[in-house]
Parts: structure tokens; sequence; C-alpha cells
């Protein structure tokens, strides 16, 4: 299988299995100098970690990363930086069952199809399981983009449940299960879960990913286009279907008037009225704050009987057993971020060799 990296001079390339032994990433082009330790890497994967709540998969993982390479005394050296978490609660039994069955929605028909085999415990490497190799990869990312800039994710949509955004508090992110900025849908989201949760189905659910003290510049027109590599780095999520830069498709009912960010000077820079661009024109940054929003589809893996066939051609019903989250968006909102992190660090490094500032 090829295609485990991206980025241009900050690069990722993840490997390892849902059920392997372990997983981990390698990050290529980290500039020397940073200082780095595994407590810079796991508040990010804590936030992720699966089986802290009712509302999110049951595996329990503790993710402890380790640094093994491209540190020394507590600094990068420019050598690639790797990192490995161990998989610890792995229960492969559970999908004997699916061994020769597809389930719908999920990656086992095309995998098979593409490669004439595919790793059923827990899907491989379509796991989502490899998305904690991102969010350490962001974390790094974060570092070289510096304090002055920051990235927030939380969830704005579950299933048919929406945030009221005249609410919208960044403080209640950190206080629910639900990374939810708006305090009064807490308690009808704990509701609606624990339902879809005890019918044995899932539902989806729409992440916003904001990123403010961008600066201006970053990206570059036509094929570098800085929301071109975030749109494609949000749709590289597993279980992610669309993407939405600034009011994304909002602005196909717009008038230009409607849709124009007004600018004026103030105090002797350039401000905007509005941010419908959502912090990006021509492909470049400007400034403001960088939106990006994206849909999660229901969770594959359920409980709920659905047909499907086998991998010898056979009409069947296929039930998912083991431990999935009912709304894999929850845990989404972190590697939104990580993959915000990585592009902006990537274009930061790039506007670097271009311009020299």
């Amino acid at each position: 299988m090829s295609h485990n990296t991206f980025g241009h001079l900050f690069r990722v390339t993840t490997w390892g299995e849902s059920h392997g032994p372990s997983i981990g990433c390698v990050v290529d082009g980290c500039p020397p100098g940073i200082p780095l330790s595994e407590a810079d890497v796991q508040p990010f994967l804590d936030l992720r970690r699966p089986g802290q709540s009712a509302f999110t998969t049951q595996r329990r993982e503790p993710d402890q990363v380790r640094i093994v390479s491209g540190v020394f005394e507590g600094r990068t050296t420019g050598t690639p930086v790797s990192l490995i978490i161990e998989n610890t609660d792995q229960r492969s039994k559970d999908y004997g069952n699916i061994a020769v069955t597809y389930r719908p929605g999920h990656a086992d028909y095309t995998y098979d199809t593409k490669y004439g085999l595919r790793d059923y415990r827990g899907g491989g490497r379509s796991s989502a399981r490899e998305t904690a190799m991102r969010v350490a990869a962001g974390a790094i990312a974060r570092k070289i983009i510096g304090s002055g800039v920051s990235i927030r994710g939380a969830l704005v949509q579950m299933g048919t449940k929406h945030i009221d955004r005249s609410r919208w508090s960044w403080d209640e992110v950190t206080k629910n299960p639900f990374f939810c900025p708006d305090a009064g849908c807490v308690s009808e989201w704990e509701t609606y879960l624990s339902e879809i949760r005890k019918a044995g189905s899932s539902v989806g659910a729409m992440v916003e990913i904001v990123a403010e003290g961008v600066p201006p510049g970053l990206g570059a027109p036509l094929y570098a286009k800085l929301d071109a590599d975030l749109a494609g780095a949000m749709m590289g999520i597993n279980a992610v279907k669309s993407v939405e830069i600034g009011d994304g498709a909002a602005v196909a009912g717009y008038t230009g008037p409607e849709n124009a960010d007004e600018m004026f000077m103030q105090d002797g820079k350039v401000a905007f009225g509005s941010n419908h661009a959502g912090g990006i024109l021509g492909g470049i940054s400007t400034g403001q704050p960088v939106v990006v929003r994206f849909a999660i589809k229901p969770t594959s893996s359920m409980l709920t009987p659905t047909r499907s066939v086998t991998r010898d051609g056979t009409d069947t019903e296929v039930v998912t057993k083991g431990r999935h989250d009912p709304c894999v968006g929850i845990r989404a909102v972190p590697v939104g971020e990580a993959m915000m992190a990585c592009v902006l660090a990537d274009h930061l490094l790039r506007h670097r060799g271009q311009t020299g500032r």
C-alpha cells in the first residue's frame, strides 16, 4: 500500500494497523532546535483517546506516546522525528464474523477489490485508530507554528441536532464529552446519543476548526492553495464526506454584496468587516481566522442488521460486534485540529522558503 505520507516540507508518514502491536509516524522536515518532549504531545492524544465517556468506543487504550528519534537533549535535531504508540486493548475475535463479509458503508469492499486482501480486524489501515498518529504529528506542527496561532475545534452538529451559535463559548468545549461550544445543547445531545446507541445505530456530525492568528500570505495561487490543501487534509480523515471553507455551500445563495468581505483601514492595517471567505482569498491567507468545517458520516460498524454480501458473492446480513463510536465525529475534533496544524506548519515552512520571512 502506497500513499501513507502527506505534506511537502513538513511531511508526515503513518504506519501500523488497528489491531497490530503498535502504530506510529515519522515526521520529516521539522526544523532543528525546537523544544520537544512526550509531554508536548500527550495532552492532544488524551483529547482523542478512546474510552473516556459512555459516548465513545469503550476500547481502553492509554495512547502513551514515545519519541524514538529526532530529539536530543530536549530539542529537535532536524532529522526525522519518529513516534510510536503501543496497542494494548485489541479484541480481534470480535471481528471474526465479518472476516468474509463486507460492512456496508465501510472500506472492506474497496480495500479487498484493490489489494485482493484486507485486514478485517477493526479495519486495519482503514481504521480511525490511525488518526492517533496524525494527532501526534499535529502536536509537533503546533510547535513549529508557535503560540501566536490558536487552533481550536468544536462539534457544531450531531445528527439532526444543531448548536445555537449565539451561545458559542470556547470555554464550554472543554467541559463536556462532545466538544460542544453550546452549553444548552449538551443535555439534549446526551439523551439523543444514548438513544441512538441503545438502538444499535450510529449518527453523523459536523466539526468546525478555527485557526486564529494565522499570518497573511500563507498559500499560493493555483496549485498550492491553502484552502485546497486544507480541504484535502480534512477529506483524508476517516469518514469525512464533505469540507467547507468559511461559509462554504451557503455562498451559493448569496448575492455579490452579501458575500463580499468589505475592507477598511484600522490602526494602519487592513481590516475586514466580515469573514465569509474563511480567512483565505485566492488560496492565500488574509490574516483573518481560518475556518474549516467537515461532515462526518455515521459509523459504519453497528449492531443494526444491514444487507450485504460475502467475499464469494453470497447475499447475507451483517451485524458488527465490537466496541464502536455511536458518533465518530466526537473524537474527530482533535484530529481536525491536528490536520489544520500540519497544513499550516507545512505552508509556513514553504512560505519562508519562498519569501525568506
